[in-house]
């Protein structure tokens, strides 16, 4: 096969499906030429020069996973294999892995010593590309088997340590009450919220690329797509009596048995736009003009209507359980002391930070675990990152880390978190005079994702990152500490996390309402912000004491701002 107005030969080998290769080389100007009596282009390609003319690609049928072998591939590309080839897909990555190396070592330049000639590197260097092709994570698994390394990463599981005097101290916080439950106790309707959030649903495309290095294998993602409005010609391209059955399967498999779903809903949820959900796609996907990409915009409209039912009725969820909050003693099986715990893992079952770090590190704390060393859990430290605060009802209590890499779940303290957990601890050793002689003050970390404590409204919610308790032998005040940057804040009318504090004693007195034993409790909330008064100042124009009006403190001024908190402003 040669190309019009080429000088270089192509060697084409195995075509699979030849009427449709002519077609494809006729419209792109290319000639084909066929030879019967040549002998096969096999017997030369693995020579140097591959003779004359030169043969510098192979085209075929999946025709290379087996019974050739060429120490000259350089490059691969796939077109609609590799989907789910498992095995063979990996056959086939042998045949360019493959490499003479010098003095018929096998081995690649990295491996040997000495000079070697410039460039080799990156002949030495693999291409795979492909189109629809899913095995990157099978070909990564092959090569950490091959025992090039996927990074240098373990990881390991690290217990805490709840401090059970401090769950007898009769601690209270607000949480649904035993015995209902939104499931059994409310019914919804699902339906266009203008209110909540829009749910975003990706369909893009995406490139992903593996490569070798020092390290061992680098990952670099890439997206392609723009946000698209699906247009009103294109809804009637929908077969809507099949997306409605597919939601109504949808919610069956999640066992959402008190949600209903009225026939208009999905086509009023998808032509509700940008109210409802945020599609980041291709142009040709939100406005088809071929039928296949008709099929892709009935496939991407069951996502959109999957995700907003989740959203939907997480957030119905969400606040019907605001609503009917009582308070309950803080025991050892609350939601933020059983995080990761599994299924199957016992009654004995301690919650664990997950942790994803260099082995090193992992070693070293799987040994002071081994070694009981309690400075673990007694003492700020590295390896892992940690602060360690007496008050907080467990130990240990992981930082972010500034090492590449390094992750927790749940995430490390980030930094203005772990700023007033030290202002918190140094206020306590110094005991301000206006704090009551009986007071004790205990904190513990909130988290998400339905593990925390949460407030919701109509449109959303959010969880504050601590719950600090201030208790004496006749009350406890409770209150829901944020530490974050507010330059990006809009303040403070639209701000439901700055504007919490007005909301609680409402809260407060429905919550004692249901829970008459415990009418001696006021709940309450601060904004710490990261973000320094002056550019505050400069971009709000209020003062400091505005500022703590409005229940919003500044972290620049030393630990002055805790006794504002421990002492309600």
């Amino acid at each position: 096969m040669q190309a019009a107005g080429a000088d270089d030969y192509f060697g084409v080998i195995n075509i699979g499906d030849a009427s449709a290769f002519r077609k494809l080389a006729q419209e792109s100007g290319v000639s084909i030429e066929e030879d019967a009596f040549a002998e096969s282009l096999f017997a030369r390609i693995g020579e140097p020069e591959s003779g004359a003319p030169p043969v510098n690609v192979l085209i075929g049928a999946k025709k290379f996973m087996e019974g050739w072998n060429s120490w000259r591939v350089s490059s691969m590309g796939l077109l609609n294999i590799g989907r789910s080839e498992g095995s063979q897909i990996i056959q086939l990555f042998g045949r360019g892995v493959r490499l003479k190396g010098r003095g018929m070592s096998l081995k690649r330049s990295a491996a040997l010593g000495g000079a070697h000639p410039a460039n080799t590197r990156l002949l030495e260097t693999l291409d795979i590309f492909a189109i629809r092709a899913d095995y990157m994570a099978q070909f990564r698994d092959y090569l950490e088997d091959e025992g090039v390394p996927a990074g240098d990463l373990a990881e390991m599981e690290l217990p805490i340590r709840p401090n059970m005097d401090f769950l007898d101290k009769g601690l209270l916080i607000p949480r649904p009450p035993d015995g209902k439950g939104f499931e059994t106790d409310d019914l919804a309707a699902l339906r266009l919220d203008e209110k909540m959030n829009p749910v975003t649903v990706f369909a893009g495309s995406e490139a992903q690329e593996l490569s070798s290095a020092e390290g061992g294998i680098g990952e670099i993602s890439a997206t392609s797509g723009a946000t698209a409005k699906i247009g009103a010609d294109a809804l009637d391209l929908v077969d809507w009596s099949a997306a409605y059955s597919d939601l109504l399967a949808h919610r069956d498999a999640r066992g959402w048995d008190n949600l209903a779903i009225p026939p208009s809903a999905p086509r009023e949820i998808i032509a509700a736009g940008d109210d409802a959900y945020t599609l980041i796609a291709d142009e040709n996907l939100a406005n088809p003009r071929r039928p296949e990409d008709a099929v892709r915009l009935r496939e991407t409209v069951g996502v959109i209507l999957r995700r907003y039912a989740d959203a939907f009725y997480r957030n119905r969820q969400r606040r019907w359980e605001s609503n009917n909050l009582v308070y309950k003693p803080l025991d050892a099986g609350d939601a933020n002391l059983t995080f990761n715990i599994r299924e199957g893992d016992g009654d004995n079952a301690q919650a664990r930070y997950l942790i994803r770090a260099p082995a090193e590190m992992i070693e070293r704390i799987e040994r002071l675990i081994a070694d009981c060393d309690t400075s673990l859990y007694a003492a700020d430290g590295d390896n892992p990152r940690r602060i360690h605060f007496a008050s907080h009802i467990y130990q240990p209590l992981p930082v972010k880390a500034d090492v590449e890499g390094v992750e927790f779940s749940p995430p490390g303290l980030e930094p203005s978190e772990r700023g007033f957990v030290d202002d918190l601890r140094a206020f306590c050793s110094d005991r301000s005079a206006a704090l009551p002689q009986d007071a004790e003050i205990f904190l513990l970390r909130n988290l998400t994702r339905g593990k925390g404590v949460g407030f919701f409204t109509e449109s959303n919610g959010f969880y504050p990152d601590f719950i600090l308790w201030i208790k004496t032998d006749a009350a406890q005040r409770i209150v829901f500490v944020e530490p974050h940057g507010m330059v990006h804040e809009n303040l403070h009318e639209n701000n439901q996390k700055a504007r919490l504090y007005e909301t609680l004693p409402d809260l407060s007195a429905a919550i004692a309402r249901r829970s008459p034993e415990n009418k001696n409790v006021v709940l309450d909330s601060f904004i710490i912000s990261a973000t320094d008064y002056q550019d505050m100042r400069g971009k709000y124009g209020w003062s400091r004491e505005r500022f703590a009006a409005a229940h919003i403190l500044f972290a620049d001024s030393g630990n002055g701002y805790v006794g504002r908190i421990i002492g309600g402003v």
